[in-house]
């Protein structure tokens, strides 16, 4: 019965991280592809004229911990008084902004 109950555990779990991979991808489609690109190269046309960074670049990668990716996704980006970013905090909750940023850190080449 113990063993059944671990299983039974392990197998949820195991759904509920697929579950958040899964959402951490579409939320990437809806909220960043646009600019970010589908692959994280920053290539769009509004990634481009942005400066959008390539989440491709290990070097990029290394230029943020994962609470200032939170951050800049929670409350976005304004540099010079213009906005580069747009903030999803009222869109997405905590816990998708944060398996957004490991979506980030998987795109690192």
């Amino acid at each position: 019965m113990k063993k059944i109950v671990t299983i039974a555990i392990s197998l949820f779990a195991a759904s509920a991280i697929s579950a958040r991979a899964a959402d951490a991808n579409q939320n990437w489609d809806s909220h960043c592809a646009q600019c970010h690109g589908k692959t994280g190269h920053a290539d769009t046309k509004m990634g481009m004229k942005l400066q959008a960074k390539d989440f491709n670049d290990p070097k990029v990668q290394a230029s943020f911990t994962d609470a200032e990716a939170a951050t800049a996704i929670k409350d976005g980006i304004k540099e010079g008084g213009k906005t580069k970013m747009t903030a999803f905090g009222s869109k997405l909750s905590d816990d998708e902004i944060k398996a957004l940023v490991a979506y980030v850190r998987t795109l690192k080449k």
